[in-house]
């Protein structure tokens, strides 16, 4: 298979609408993952197929998602600006790069002829201050529809503001990213923002690839909220270390792990056993051993 796509809707507690989001994305893709998170409030779709059915299918979510998903009554605790609200098109080798790229442009033409405004981010950013999601979130939706209707920020593709129920959608074509989460021994919701602040990426810190939020989950449990840009050149026993060592400095520690989606064998390298991932199967969530090598041709 050719490329992976990874979209992100913002429903993650409704089954059956979760259930008519996944027949949207139509039945000439493989459906690798799904992972929900009720606090959240989101839904990690990730998906396999070459990339002439990969665009049709991603067209579909977006547009099951602009009838099923109104932004106006969504709550959760990670930040989101559209029904669908990011949807990335992954290529798993420098061979695949462009393609995926074509393929994340049509998408987002597409999901811009339905009324719902798109912005690229990453590599296929029209700009260096839009390469970061946070920069189109800053505020949340309400602010992104000041900026639109204001001229401050315009869109890539569609119309000039957020559509009254979908609100936005984000797009991009990249190489895997893990999305991983560390769970404390701990409720305190400044201290997983301290920690969050301790090794995200910045200009004079942090560590490079990495964005971090911290939040509190409905189980009690502070978290903090990663995006490894390079799972690879950073697996993920080094987020895990720093993580531990950041809890210990302020009395904690990591409890356990989540691990959102798919991820390449390599991240995986050193993991700690005494920080376990909760539900995570080698052959499940490993791309490598879910996807059989395949040649390129007709792919």
């Amino acid at each position: 298979m050719s490329l992976l796509a990874v979209p992100n809707v913002s429903e993650g507690r409704d089954f059956a609408r979760l259930d008519r989001l996944e027949a949207g994305l139509g039945e000439e893709v493989t459906l690798l993952d799904r992972h929900t998170d009720l606090d959240h409030h989101r839904a990690v779709f990730t998906l396999a197929g070459p990339a002439e059915t990969l665009a049709g299918a991603l067209t579909g979510l977006a547009g099951t998602a602009t009838v099923e998903i109104d932004m106006t009554a969504w709550d959760g605790q990670h930040p989101a600006i559209g029904a669908l609200d990011v949807c990335p098109v992954v290529w798993l080798s420098e061979q695949r790069r462009d393609m995926a790229a074509q393929v994340a442009r049509e998408v987002g033409e597409a999901i811009g002829a339905m009324g719902v405004p798109v912005f690229f981010y990453g590599d296929l950013a029209t700009g260096s201050d839009r390469r970061e999601r946070a920069y189109f979130r800053a505020g949340g939706l309400d602010s992104l529809w000041q900026r639109m209707t204001s001229g401050s920020l315009e869109p890539d593709f569609g119309p000039g503001q957020p559509h009254p129920t979908a609100g936005a959608t984000l797009v991009t074509a990249r190489a895997p990213i893990a999305a991983f989460n560390l769970e404390l021994a701990s409720d305190n919701l400044a201290v997983a923002r301290d920690i969050a602040a301790a090794i995200r990426e910045s200009p004079d810190d942090g560590i490079p690839g990495v964005r971090a939020l911290g939040l509190v989950l409905s189980t009690g449990r502070a978290q903090v909220s990663t995006n490894v840009h390079d799972p690879i050149g950073t697996p993920l026993n080094e987020i895990v270390s720093a993580v531990q060592e950041e809890a210990a400095l302020r009395g904690t520690h990591v409890v356990e792990a989540e691990l959102i989606g798919l991820i390449p064998e390599a991240a995986m390298e050193d993991y700690p056993e005494e920080v376990p991932i909760r539900d995570f199967d080698p052959a499940f969530h490993v791309i490598e051993r879910r996807l059989k090598p395949r040649g390129e041709a007709g792919g």
